[in-house]
């Protein structure tokens, strides 16, 4: 039996969960596309995985709907599943059921792109895109 690393876990309303490695190995293959869906701040400010569009879910500030996400969501796609990066997995499973509704094949990136926090509040060091060794970069 495969390890949940190795498979993406089922969801309700999108495709499923997908370890940070399996999005990038795909990514990688050609067999699907990450996109990136946190602001453009977040974008800026924490770090990027190079290479990997953009299309925010909420823009900040205030955090309010992206009014071309449909659009944008379509077009990055280019006719292949997305795997959707937020900050800690939980933004990027609101967008993967709006992309499911757009009639895309969709995957959450578990962890996000930092992760949870740990005990001192502070992300980064218990799990997500960064803390697993993948491609990224800031500014």
């Amino acid at each position: 039996m495969s390890s949940p690393s190795e498979t993406p876990i089922p969801a309700e309303g999108y495709a499923g969960d997908i370890s940070p490695q399996l999005a990038w190995d795909w990514h990688c293959q050609g067999r699907a596309v990450v996109v990136d869906v946190r602001s453009a701040a977040e974008h800026a400010w924490v770090g990027f995985v190079p290479d990997v569009p953009m299309v925010p879910w909420k823009q900040w500030p205030g955090m309010v709907l992206n009014l071309v996400f449909d659009q944008e969501m379509t077009e990055a796609a280019g006719g292949k599943p997305v795997l959707l990066l937020c900050r800690s997995g939980v933004r990027s499973i609101a967008a993967a059921r709006r992309a499911t509704e757009l009639g895309l094949v969709a995957y959450n990136i578990l962890e996000g792109f930092e992760g949870d926090p740990d005990a001192s509040g502070q992300r980064g060091r218990t799990g997500g895109w960064r803390f697993r060794g993948l491609p990224w970069r800031q500014n």
